[in-house]
């Protein structure tokens, strides 16, 4: 292939390393208004009275708005397609508060100061309730966090607002409990994984204003601006049509922005002024009032025969959705359907999950979306059946690995048509060279090292729901418009997406103008998440770039005056196959400006009927103080089966990124609350990501295979990349020492008791 498979440079790099691209808060006029958000200091109360006399006094303040100033309309916050499997669970404002840090008033003004000080002077007398924070608690509770009767779910997800379920579902194939019954060896444990912040640069920040036909416009840092405006409609109770989503530069996701975080404040404030408005949050407001990753407790059962067959696998996950709904039904499914189907051999599997509500913040999506979760507890599972077993964990894995042509009934039932897996654990073993380092090596000096291995797979959009358009229009000079829905987050999907139609299209790069997102221009486009740009919008893309080319070629044919049948284009120009005569594709754009009756231009839409998974294999190489604990991650090696190959470069540091954050999950981080709800992990000096001198080398490499679904054999990579670090390094800290650590964040203080335990025999 020319351009794609090749290392193009970013369409935006030069403007990114100028310090030239313009996000949202650079787009915000300096005199408009000003946004902030009161919050609740109790995880849960009923507010009796707001006393804002003293408050609207303050000079340069616009409006102080409550519960009693909107819609009593419930919506959810997440951006999926519709109907959303979320609940309508939220209101803008509600006078029933459920986390330290809910939405309290909307304060406008026309400077930081005057809304500081007017915060300050509000008064609010709040009738403080029980809270219910226990997740393991929350199914069937008498506390409810949501008794209001007009909470509903849009979708059949086993959601009932009386039993504080936000979800429940069962999956099954075979018998289970004869299976395991039967087998000789049977791991069953539970592992529990925290809350994780998203930890993007970029705060969330939204600007708002009216246009001159009084039309609703939202700049924001979104990744869903299509799933915006019909959120924001919902909210205000406006018709769709009124509103307008245009998407800048965004200075990164990772799933928080799939979640309408900031949008419906400064929205409000504009629809009621008629004033421009902005809201930055600050740092720890996107640390207490966000939507990070849900904390799941995962109980697995995996049993094999005596030769290591895996024969069954029996997952129940308890997701903890927070004080709202939003992608609570969604996340818990990947946790059993991204992690059972990696083993091949099963004869029976289970599948059974609850969401429950609780009085903490609402989670929401985070890069791995559940598979993440339930990844960790699968792959530690198969890891301590291993030891059960005394066989080498990367040997147990060959066994019983998913291959490719395999049915995966725990996948959907889709057939993994594409599959490297098998390959992508030789190389990972290679490049680690686990035969030399596997179990461990005394390093003489108190200290051990040694290796851990972990598989993932996630999937390439949502099967058979979202759906991706483009269009594409070639220009006076014969250049083309690529007009895009799906957000750049930075992972680049603008380059390869122009790489794509270079390939189709038979022209360079730089005769591609990449559009960014406007809900008013853009092809309709589900947004960037689910891990669907490349696969799904790189789909579009191929079909809009065939169906264009039959433009071309027609419009050539007639200014050639022959048959389209008689032409060929070959990118530059079309040919004439009988005489030899020819057009320039710069001349049939300048002739089509005039007298011309049909517009050379393209939009097709894509949606598949099925999620082609992604496979990985991570490896990790660990240093463990034996009198301390302390763990130093040494080696990270992956090796990823996205399809083909889009753009290695970007594809390389994408896997970088998403290794990095998986090492940050499974090592430093943590969102701990009190006692009473509030929580402590409200800033980056409590809640700790790792830098560059923390996650040691980390080395990608990819083996390919060929998707006959994707684009040019693509697969996603976005997501698949985050999954492996926790599993693979607990099974790094279980090699080394023999201690099992089921809950993460694996810290030196957990390494250290563990010994200690060990020691004593307990």
């Amino acid at each position: 292939m020319r351009v794609v498979n090749q290392s193009v440079p970013k369409v935006d790099s030069q403007a990114l390393v100028a310090g030239k691209a313009v996000y949202t808060d650079d787009l915000a006029p300096a005199d408009c208004l000003i946004v902030k958000v009161l919050r609740s200091p109790h995880a849960h109360a009923l507010i009796q009275d707001i006393n804002l006399t003293r408050a609207l006094a303050v000079p340069g303040i616009e409006c102080i708005l409550t519960y009693e100033d909107c819609p009593d309309k419930r919506f959810t916050m997440a951006g999926q397609s519709y109907p959303e499997p979320s609940p309508y669970d939220r209101l803008i404002l509600d006078q029933r508060v459920r986390y330290v840090g809910d939405a309290v008033a909307i304060v406008a003004g026309n400077s930081k100061e005057a809304v500081d000080k007017a915060m300050k002077l509000i008064k609010v007398k709040y009738e403080v309730l029980e809270p219910l924070l226990d997740f393991r608690r929350a199914k069937d509770n008498a506390i409810l966090i949501h008794p209001e009767e007009n909470w509903k779910s849009l979708c059949p997800v086993g959601a009932d607002n009386k039993r504080n379920l936000c979800a429940h579902d069962e999956d099954a194939s075979g018998d289970i409990e004869a299976v395991l019954a039967s087998c000789e060896y049977v791991v069953d444990r539970t592992y529990h994984t925290k809350a994780n912040q998203q930890a993007m640069m970029e705060t969330f920040r939204t600007y708002t204003h009216l246009d001159t036909y009084g039309r609703l416009n939202i700049v924001s840092s979104t990744q869903v601006p299509f799933h915006v405006r019909r959120i924001l409609a919902n909210a205000l109770d406006v018709p769709k049509s009124k509103i307008r989503v245009i998407k800048p530069r965004i200075g990164g996701g990772f799933g928080a922005k799939q979640t309408v975080v900031s949008e419906v404040y400064p929205a409000l404030v504009t629809w009621k002024t008629g004033k421009p408005a902005k809201i930055i949050y600050t740092r720890e407001e996107s640390f207490i009032a966000s939507s990070p990753r849900h904390e799941m407790e995962v109980h697995v059962r995996v049993g094999a025969d005596k030769d290591g067959i895996i024969k069954g696998i029996d997952v129940y996950t308890l997701s903890n959705t927070g004080a709202f709904g939003e992608h609570g039904p969604t996340t818990v499914g990947l946790s059993g359907h991204k992690s059972i189907p990696l083993y091949g051999k099963v004869e029976a599997f289970r599948f059974i999950y609850d969401v429950v509500y609780t009085n903490v913040m609402s989670a929401g999506a985070y890069r791995g979306y559940g598979a993440t979760q339930g990844i960790f507890a699968v792959e530690s599972a198969v890891n301590e059946l291993a030891d059960q077993l005394g066989i080498d964990p990367v040997v147990l894995r060959e066994i019983n690995m998913v291959k490719e042509g395999q049915a995966m009934p725990a996948y959907y039932g889709e057939t993994a048509n594409s599959c490297a897996l098998d390959r992508c654990l030789e190389r990972a073993k290679k490049m680690i060279d686990w035969d030399n380092k596997y179990p461990f090596r005394d390093m003489g000096n108190g200290k051990v090292r040694s290796v851990g291995v972990a598989m993932a797979m996630q999937g390439s959009g949502i099967s058979a729901l979202d759906t991706a358009a483009v269009g594409i229009k070639i220009n006076d000079d014969g250049f083309y418009s690529l007009m895009v829905g799906a957000t750049d987050m930075g992972t680049g999907s603008d380059t390869i997406l122009a790489q794509m139609a270079a390939e189709c299209l038979d022209c360079e790069m730089e005769d591609i103008i990449v559009h960014g997102v406007d809900t008013d221009s853009s092809p309709y486009d589900c947004g960037s998440y689910a891990s669907s740009t490349t696969y799904v919008t790189g789909t579009a893309v191929v079909k809009t770039c065939e169906t264009l080319r039959e433009k071309i070629c027609a419009k050539g044919a007639v200014y050639l005056g022959c048959s389209p049948e008689d032409v060929e284009f070959d990118g530059e120009r079309v040919l004439n196959l009988k005489t030899g005569e020819s057009i320039s594709r710069q001349e049939i754009g300048n002739r089509v400006m005039c007298n011309n009756e049909e517009a050379l231009y393209a939009s097709e839409a894509f949606t598949s009927p099925v999620s082609p998974p992604p496979f990985m294999v991570g490896m990790a190489e660990v240093e463990i103080d034996k009198e301390t604990g302390q763990l130093e991650l040494i080696d990270y090696a992956a090796v990823v089966d996205c399809g083909t190959v889009v753009n290695p470069n970007l594809a390389r540091v994408q896997a970088e990124g998403g290794v990095a954050q998986g090492i940050g999950m499974a090592l430093y981080e943590d969102v701990v609350y009190s006692e009473k709800g509030k929580n402590y992990s409200n800033s980056f000096m409590q809640y700790k990501i790792p830098s560059r001198l923390d996650v040691g080398e980390i080395r990608v490499e990819f083996e390919s295979s060929y998707e006959p679904t994707g684009p040019f054999g693509a697969k996603s990579i976005g997501e698949i990349v985050i999954n492996t670090p926790p599993p693979a390094i607990a099974n790094a800290v279980q090699n080394a020492t023999g201690v099992l650590i089921r809950e993460l964040p694996v810290t030196a203080e957990k390494i250290y008791w563990g010994i200690q335990e060990k020691k004593q025999g307990l």
